[in-house]
């Protein structure tokens, strides 16, 4: 299958937020639907040396302090021995909580697992479904002697995936230190998007504080209309009053980036 006929690959980061606890066992190598188990093994270890160094080093490489570094440390000293649930559970922030899994219709929940991917610091990509224990780990984290974590999964995550988006178009919904973690090859249809607004000068500005809300709306509608293209959107409200916008759209190197705007 291809162009309209291909159920759409959406690529989105994880969240900061998580859910605590878990029902499912506890993870182990094999565990995931894309085996990536020799990278994931590498960064885990890593990990797990940098959470018998000091509060401080913890502090700085996890960007928390306080209650929330004691808790990330705690999660990270345990991920290969607590509970797991499934990653689209696992996942709380405002990007998941908009998308609203659990109250997806039917015909686009059975979507969910075939069209989403995670891209994460620690497990490199996971789908939907897979067991995800609590932890903390940035994809722009710099941990053990492997270098960024971006740089660190770049070849292994885009050979993972690359074969996934074949013939298929490509919502790209990650953010740029995410993005720098997929290569994508040549040939490949790629579409970002942008929400902009007027600033309080009237100059268009990206939209940041609602950006994850809106691209979960987004997803909510790519689930449900499969063979959307950037065209479609001309159709399509977001929720919150943003419209795609023709005359901001613009052919970068390796993708089309589609503007929502909103107001003006």
């Amino acid at each position: 299958m291809s162009g309209r006929d291909a159920l759409p690959l959406i690529l989105l980061p994880p969240s900061e937020g998580k859910a605590e606890g878990g029902t499912g066992a506890a993870w182990g190598p094999g565990a995931m639907s894309i085996d990536l188990d020799g990278v994931r093994l590498g960064v885990l270890a890593d990990l797990e040396r940098a959470m018998r160094r000091s509060a401080a080093d913890r502090g700085a490489l996890l960007g928390v302090k306080g209650d929330a570094l004691v808790r990330a440390t705690s999660a990270n000293r345990s991920v290969r021995t607590s509970a797991t649930l499934p990653a689209i559970e696992r996942y709380t922030g405002v990007l998941y909580d908009e998308l609203d899994a659990s109250g997806l219709p039917t015909a686009s929940r059975r979507r969910l697992g075939r069209c989403v991917l995670v891209l994460s610091g620690l497990w490199g990509v996971v789908r939907p479904g897979d067991p995800v224990p609590d932890y903390k780990l940035k994809m722009g984290a710099t941990v053990g002697r492997g270098g960024r974590l971006s740089t660190r999964w770049a070849e292994p995550l885009t050979e993972a995936v690359a074969p996934l988006a074949r013939g298929r178009r490509v919502w790209n919904l990650l953010p740029r230190e995410h993005d720098a973690a997929w290569r994508p090859g040549p040939g490949l249809e790629q579409v970002s998007v942008e929400f902009v607004e007027p600033g309080r000068d009237g100059r268009w500005v990206t939209v940041a504080h609602w950006n994850k809300l809106l691209k979960g709306a987004l997803v909510r509608h790519l689930l449900a209309e499969p063979s959307t293209t950037p065209e479609d959107l001309v159709d399509w409200e977001h929720p919150a009053g943003f419209r795609y916008d023709p005359a901001r759209r613009r052919d970068e190197r390796d993708r089309t980036v589609v503007v929502l705007s909103r107001g003006g």
